[in-house]
């Protein structure tokens, strides 16, 4: 597979130490969901992807905007820590469940408290 500019913006963003939460967008069938799980695979990530339109029943938990609820309801479909170093969580057709694209901005508040947090405790 040829590297595309996409996988180099990929790249790019999981480079970073504060990462956002990130949305593909484009057309369908383009290869969006491909690129991140082939990405996943070619950096030894452990991808959690769950296809929210096939999980439509995740909408109402994304309502809550409850991140410790969120995350352990996914914890639990995944049967693992999705918040493991070396884990990526992939909302496949986000679009299909409008809170969750709400949500998005509750993770990154979320890690970022908790990563606060936790340098605290070694300060």
């Amino acid at each position: 597979m040829l590297e595309r500019t996409a996988e180099k913006y990929l790249n790019n963003w999981y480079r970073k130490n504060h990462r956002k939460p990130l949305v593909l967008r484009g057309a369908r069938q383009v290869g969006k969901s491909t690129l991140v799980r082939h990405f996943a695979k070619k950096n030894g990530l452990v991808l959690n992807e769950v296809n929210l339109e096939q999980n439509l029943y995740l909408n109402n938990l994304f309502k809550t905007l409850d991140m410790d609820s969120i995350i352990r309801e996914l914890d639990a479909l995944f049967g693992r820590n999705i918040q493991e170093p070396g884990s990526l969580l992939f909302l496949d057709e986000i679009q299909a469940t409008p809170h969750a694209i709400q949500a998005l901005r509750y993770f990154y508040e979320k890690k970022t408290r908790t990563c606060r947090d936790i340098s605290r405790i070694f300060d």
